[in-house]
């Protein structure tokens, strides 16, 4: 294990983050995945390898819990955990749900990234925070999710300020729409979630690690800042020509 590369991936009992374990895997990464459901972790691992333990990125303790087997080197963080809750427009916005959020896609981010620093110094190692075009973007019901994608885009930005100067990378993968169960877990259910893909051909989870895998793997004087990635059929956040074969 100590010649091989050793990546972090949160989130990784699903979607982007359950892909982005399986092609670092494919790459001969030794991939430490974290998550709340664990039973999804423990199948993961055993089809691929790796490592995998019990991760809530909005609980401290849970944090550094999971933080304490990361070894001292490490090459790769991917900060993937996140997600959207709800569509509520400002004027009836729900506390819960965007203390959730920024709790998710903001600190949880802040606090594992600060977490291993020192494990990326030491393993000339590189961030990959997983945002969204939402972090570029606004649109009506979004304020919410636009907010803490926002934000971690900012974050985003004053590490590479910030760590300029060491060999830390930092890269922020901006996915547009992708089918995973993003919008199930946003809208609670799923008839309305299919609706969202209608009549489009949206990414899929494999698309995003693709790129994650690919701005990893770039010679070492390479920083690939950002990466926005959308199906053909979207122009932006809600502008999407449907039904049209795309």
């Amino acid at each position: 294990m100590s010649e091989r590369k050793v990546a972090v991936v949160t989130g990784a009992s699903s979607g982007i983050g359950e892909a982005t374990a399986r092609q670092l895997a494919a790459a001969g990464w030794h991939v430490i995945v974290g998550a709340r459901r664990t039973e999804r972790l423990d199948a993961l691992v055993a089809e691929i390898g790796g490592t995998a333990h019990a991760l809530d990125v909005t609980d401290p303790e849970s944090i550094a819990a999971f933080c304490a087997v990361v070894p001292p080197e490490l090459h790769l963080l991917v900060n993937n955990a996140g997600g959207a809750l709800g569509i509520e427009k400002v004027a009836d916005a729900i506390d819960a749900k965007w203390i959730g959020m920024f709790e998710t896609n903001v600190l949880g981010l802040m606090r594992m990234t600060r977490a291993l620093l020192p494990n990326l110094h030491a393993g000339r190692g590189h961030i990959v925070n997983v945002t969204s075009i939402a972090g570029r973007e606004t649109y009506p019901g979004g304020g919410g999710y636009t907010a803490a994608k926002h934000a971690a885009r900012a974050v985003s930005d004053t590490l590479r300020l910030e760590l300029n100067g060491t060999p830390v990378r930092v890269t922020d993968v901006a996915p547009g729409m992708v089918e995973t169960e993003f919008s199930e877990v946003r809208l609670g259910d799923k008839e309305r979630a299919a609706k969202v893909y209608e009549g489009v051909t949206p990414l899929v989870a494999a698309d995003i690690a693709d790129c994650i895998v690919w701005a990893a793997t770039r010679p070492w004087h390479v920083c690939i800042d950002e990466i926005v990635v959308r199906p053909v059929a979207q122009a932006r956040a809600t502008v999407l020509a449907r039904h049209v074969g795309l």
